[in-house]
């Protein structure tokens, strides 16, 4: 490495930042994690604080330089991965003027069905205005409104002052980048979410002035664009006094967590896919040419690789089901109740999930906990437990939760399987999900595929930022990533249990097919 021994890679989670430290190698030394607040608020909308998310990685970054003894003056480069399809509003000085606007917020779904309305439909959509937006952009914003062009339309209309104050609309890692260089740019790929540029040349992506015009939004007001996979520039002054780095440590383009995820999966050549399962999860591949899908609500969009495709799409809660179980049911903070779950929660969790029989003796979960986005884009979609009886108990309901997740993974398993027109034979697992033996099994068995437990599954974006690292240096490059042995463990499909599931996983598609209309009619 030219300038450094270390690579400072900071994945921002949603639950907060994993700050962690590579060698020249691209071999983890260590990481730290530390905790961020999510406000939620009425109607869909969802909010973090970013001077919060540098606050907590300075805490992480600090924790860890004393966990390693590694002098900051060593780190030589610096990528930063982690949630997208958010906005922060900065001003000229780069201060935000609000809460970031996070992922999971829908609130601008009513300024996206206005955008695209038209006298012909397709999947809610006019049908020339998708048209025009998936030839040029390769996709749409989806009508859930969370993606940024919903939330800048939204900030539009209902705060028309932030609008007008805001110098630049940033993705939440493209503000982070910002806060270490002092450069306001987007990637190829990190602005693609804000469906304004045309992505038909993938080595010269640039903003469309017509979809601009169309959705009335200020060119000056979004961020210059620079390739994917490239080199922004060094830290900023300010940067290097608050983190003790050398004015000389180099910073990359950031990626989002699903692009940076794909290569640290390992999961790097083309049709070779691998699915997360964390706060939310997905299930993606590589593809060499541009496709869409809109009615599983996903396409393939410019990889954190220059020059490459990634099929992208995304599901609201998969882990946080879990999360959502401990502090809700399990563990509330409440006058019955500490709030504190024991230490070994989810050792337990595994415990109880693996005494219950595959199937949860009919017990099925739905995790659609704050809508969907793919492959059924809608915000309205809700969660909850199905077919419970009075034999079911605590822990059917965490097997059931594990499996809930399993099944919306299938569905997203077989339009993946069906868009990159091949038959997968394996897929490797990434996350905290993928921590528990258990439920890579239940992955396995549901999917009835074979599925490859990777080395380090919870830093496999700050394992893909390294490596994206030392490709922009030269160091590195696709093939021999994809030659490394990146596999822990196996797991295959138990045959015994294929019909059990089948049945389950049927249902589960049946039950969003007749529910749906309702769900709309609950929460529209």
């Amino acid at each position: 490495m030219q300038n450094g021994n270390y690579i400072l890679a900071i994945d921002l989670g949603t639950s907060g930042p994993k700050v962690a430290l590579y060698n020249n190698h691209a071999q983890l030394i260590d990481f730290c994690f530390e905790k961020n607040k999510v406000q939620l608020l009425p109607n869909g909308g969802a909010q973090q604080d970013p001077h919060e998310w540098w606050s907590t990685i300075k805490t992480a970054y600090f924790a860890l330089l004393q966990k390693t003894g590694i002098n900051p003056a060593q780190i030589g480069f610096v990528g930063v991965t982690g949630q997208w399809s958010g906005t922060v509003a900065v001003d000229a000085s780069g201060k935000p003027l609000m809460p970031a606007i996070i992922w999971m917020d829908s609130r601008g779904h009513a300024e996206i069905a206005n955008l695209y309305k038209g006298p012909l439909k397709i999947q809610g959509y006019g049908l020339r205005k998708a048209l025009d937006w998936m030839r040029i952009c390769n996709g749409i914003a989806g009508k859930s409104g969370k993606d940024p062009l919903a939330h800048i339309l939204y900030l539009k209309k209902e705060h028309p002052e932030i609008y007008r104050n805001t110098h630049k609309f940033l993705e939440p890692i493209d503000y982070l980048t910002y806060r270490f260089t002092g450069k306001m740019v987007a990637s190829y790929h990190t602005i693609t979410l804000h469906w304004l540029t045309d992505n038909r040349n993938i080595h010269h992506i640039k903003y469309h002035e017509p979809f601009l015009k169309a959705a009335g939004i200020d060119r000056k007001k979004l961020p210059n664009l620079v390739p994917a996979g490239g080199i922004i520039g060094t830290v900023c002054e300010e940067a290097a006094r608050e983190l003790q780095l050398s004015p000389s440590v180099q910073v990359i383009t950031a990626s989002g967590d699903v692009m940076s995820a794909a290569v640290g999966s390992g999961a790097i050549q083309d049709a070779e896919p691998h699915v997360y399962i964390g706060t939310s999860g997905w299930l993606v591949c590589h593809l060499p040419d541009k496709m869409i899908d809109i009615r599983a609500n996903m396409a393939t969009l410019p990889s954190a690789m220059p020059g490459v495709f990634l099929l992208t799409n995304e599901q609201e809660n998969a882990g946080n089901c879990l999360n959502f179980l401990r502090d809700n049911l399990l563990y509330p903070a409440d006058a019955f109740n500490s709030g504190e779950p024991p230490p070994d929660f989810y050792e337990r969790i595994n415990a109880a999930a693996d005494s219950v029989p595959p199937g949860s003796e009919g017990l099925i979960f739905f995790p659609w906990l704050y809508g969907e986005r793919s492959p059924a884009d809608d915000h309205t979609l809700r969660g909850g437990f199905f077919n419970m009886g009075l034999h079911h108990r605590r822990p059917h309901m965490v097997r059931a939760i594990l499996e809930g997740v399993c099944y919306n993974a299938r569905w997203l398993f077989e339009n993946v399987q069906r868009c990159a027109k091949t038959k997968f034979e394996h897929i490797n697992i990434i996350g905290g999900g993928a921590q528990s033996h258990l439920w890579c099994q239940i992955m396995a068995d549901v999917l009835q595929c074979r599925v490859q437990k990777v080395r380090n599954p919870i830093m496999a974006n700050t394992q893909g930022v390294a490596y994206l690292c030392l490709m922009a240096q030269g160091q590195t490059d696709r093939n021999r990533i994809a030659a490394l042995n990146f596999i822990e463990k196996d797991f295959l499909p138990n045959a015994n249990n294929a019909p059990i599931y089948n049945r389950l996983y049927n249902a589960f598609v049946t039950f969003y097919k007749q529910n749906k209309a309702l769900f709309a009619q609950l929460n529209g």
